[in-house]
């Protein structure tokens, strides 16, 4: 049984993470832009780097889940 919840667990981190670099990615491309307000860019640069850390620690997670399930 912990198997199963090992890999639904991978499988739920893999996702959040994957949904984590998606939105550091476009934070990121808000804040070099140019057109964007100074609130604006600096609101995307502090949720990018909050992205990061979201994404780390989901692949992190996953990667620990994915290597439980193996065994």
């Amino acid at each position: 049984m912990d198997k199963i919840q090992n890999a639904a667990n991978y499988v739920s981190d893999t996702v959040k993470g994957a949904t984590s670099t998606a939105s550091k990615e476009t934070n990121k491309q808000v804040a070099k832009d140019g057109n964007a307000d100074f609130t604006t860019r600096a609101s995307a640069a502090k949720d990018a780097v909050g992205d990061k850390f979201d994404e780390t620690k989901h692949n992190t997670s996953a990667d620990v889940n994915k290597e439980s399930f193996k065994h």
